[in-house]
């Protein structure tokens, strides 16, 4: 097999037009569980941190992670969906998964998939992490659900710990309508005798994961209880904070996020508490590693701002909770700004009226786009779903390359362009923007790594040469 061969065959799982009611009968973990038995049952053997949520479990992952590594365990990443390459999904101490690695675990569990026949494209990925993770010999496993939590292929694992993030509507089609129902998905990765962390939450939700904890036995470790954040100031490339326990306010530390967001601080306190439950279980986490591992956290796509004259921001929101955030974030950073022009963009199973909803009234002109990926929405369904008062200030760029050169060209310094909607075209920004002489992206950046949708893998990416050396 080559690199593309393996990528081509995992996703030949992917069932695009299959919905959730039609394949009810297929969905729950037997499936998994005998994928991982005819490979060894690698994933009983990790010692993993869980983490679940609507908003904000992928960077908590990604926090977790970076402190654990600072900490000098070896760490095992699993991520997704990512945003320039597959290889992000499966990361090992903070780097890809190598190509070769990836061909060689397809070729691995390729006979134990073609036994138990047609399993779903994320169960493939995740038993490749696993398998992954488990030859290694990592010391720390940081898991982030795929989707939902109960059904979750990850949720196969036997956590040390687990996490919760804040929850919203999101998958409703496959969640349920109510924030009960999506709050009872998210649930179904607590487990008799390992603690579970959660952050705040709206009360809704927070019911229902107080009573599935008790339940089963589970005290729940409730952030706001535990631990108070508050900002202390932000730049471009960042965010200062302090942190306290709830029950000592003379014991005050200050910290800098590498990530931005007010939402960040309520992911960071989260991570705060999933670091004091694993001190408790013995891990041995400095309060250096802690600092350092806050600070070089890197989780790309979101709440980003790539130039600041004209200012340009990518930001992966796809519900109207983080289109709000958002919203939030872009009118306290910019208030001077003169004019703000909307990117937008969606896949076809998320909330777009929502979004669109909160986002246009902050544009004075909106841009509708699409990506490549087989659930986008077309660009002319999101310019007939555009609120009639906006519809006469959007247009229908349909190339995301030619949306930003747009965009670009029509901004004076003290505007602001504004990427959202997908983390697909976020992705479709960034790896433009990567190629601009106006880019100052570092060298190392995932961008130089993308990987083309419906194209042949090239061995010589069609990158400036300098970033090719290192892609």
């Amino acid at each position: 097999m080559t690199y593309q061969e393996a990528l081509d065959y995992i996703h030949q799982f992917v069932h695009y037009g299959r919905r959730y009611q039609e394949r009810r009968r297929d969905i729950g973990l037997d499936r998994m569980r005998r994928l991982l038995a005819l490979v060894g049952d690698p994933h009983k053997a990790l010692h993993a941190v869980h983490i679940a949520g609507s908003k904000g479990k992928g960077s908590t992952a990604a926090m977790v992670e970076a402190i654990l590594r600072a900490a000098g365990y070896k760490t095992g990443l699993y991520t997704s969906p990512h945003l320039h390459t597959f290889r992000e999904r499966i990361r090992i101490n903070g780097d890809f998964i190598s190509r070769e690695e990836v061909v060689q675990l397809v070729e691995r569990l390729r006979p134990a998939i073609e036994t138990i026949g047609d399993p779903s494209t994320f169960e493939v990925i995740t038993a490749m992490a696993f398998l992954h993770f488990a030859q290694q010999d990592i010391d720390w496993a940081v898991l982030e659900v795929g989707l939902g939590g109960r059904i979750d292929a990850t949720n196969v694992v036997q956590p040390d710990i687990c996490a919760i993030t804040p929850l919203s509507y999101e998958h409703t089609d496959l969640l349920g309508h109510t924030l009960s129902l999506i709050a009872w998905q998210k649930a179904g990765i607590i487990k008799r005798g390992v603690p579970v962390v959660i952050a705040p939450q709206v009360e809704e939700a927070r019911r229902v994961l107080l009573d599935v904890a008790a339940n089963t036995g589970v005290g729940l470790i409730e952030v706001p209880k535990k631990w108070q954040v508050e900002p202390v100031d932000h730049q471009f490339d960042g965010q200062t904070f302090r942190a306290w326990p709830s029950d000592a306010t003379n014991q005050v530390v200050t910290y800098r996020l590498s990530l931005l967001g007010e939402h960040q601080l309520i992911n960071a306190a989260t991570v705060l508490a999933v670091v004091e439950q694993l001190r408790e279980q013995g891990a041995v986490i400095s309060e250096e590693a802690v600092r350092i591992g806050l600070r070089t956290a890197r989780w790309p796509g979101r709440l980003e701002i790539l130039n600041q004259r004209p200012a340009l921001v990518v930001d992966s929101a796809h519900n109207k909770d983080s289109a709000r955030k958002l919203y939030r974030a872009l009118r306290g950073w910019f208030p001077d700004h003169r004019k703000f022009t909307l990117i937008f963009g969606a896949s076809r199973d998320k909330d777009i009226d929502g979004m669109l909803e909160v986002l246009t009234p902050l544009a004075d002109r909106i841009l509708v786009t699409q990506s490549y990926h087989p659930r986008a929405a077309a660009a002319e369904e999101l310019l007939a779903r555009v609120p009639e008062a906006a519809r006469s200030r959007t247009e229908v760029h349909k190339e995301i390359a030619d949306a930003l050169e747009f965009a670009w060209r029509n901004a004076g310094p003290d505007d602001l362009i504004f990427v959202t909607g997908s983390i697909f075209v976020v992705a479709g920004v960034r790896e433009t923007w990567a190629r601009w002489p106006e880019s100052q992206l570092p060298l190392s950046d995932w961008a130089y790594q993308a990987e083309p949708i419906g194209t042949p893998w090239r061995e010589e990416p069609v990158w400036p040469s300098e970033a090719r050396a290192l892609a």
